[in-house]
């Protein structure tokens, strides 16, 4: 088997670097860990539970994981509107590796 060579790699081609273009950003990561633990969550709802995030920040955030098809986002046509997101399928994959994360955390938080 031959060696690989940085020199002849980019980052750009692995899959890694198209996860992290996934899950990469300040709350990307808490909005799916906080669906993970939840389920189906409400935006005010995750927005009180994340505390430090902005409405349009999350409103942002979440419309990208659902581009991304992380996030399914179930509109309620009822007054006051109802909103609720939960994790696809796709989204639920990453379930492991959140697990990872938090077992890591859990074991090395100093």
């Amino acid at each position: 088997m031959k060696k690989k060579c940085i020199a002849d790699e980019n980052i750009e081609n692995t899959g890694f670097s198209y996860t992290l273009s996934l899950i990469s950003g300040k709350y990307k990561m808490t909005i799916l860990y906080t669906l993970m633990e939840f389920g189906v969550v409400r935006f005010n709802e995750m927005q009180k539970y994340i505390g430090s995030i902005s409405y349009k920040t999350l409103s942002a955030n979440l419309k990208e994981l659902e581009k991304d098809k992380l996030v399914h986002r179930e509109e309620y046509p009822q007054i006051p509107p109802k909103v609720e997101y939960s994790l696809t399928e796709r989204g639920k994959s990453l379930i492991p590796i959140l697990d990872s994360m938090c077992e890591w955390g859990d074991n090395h938080h100093l």
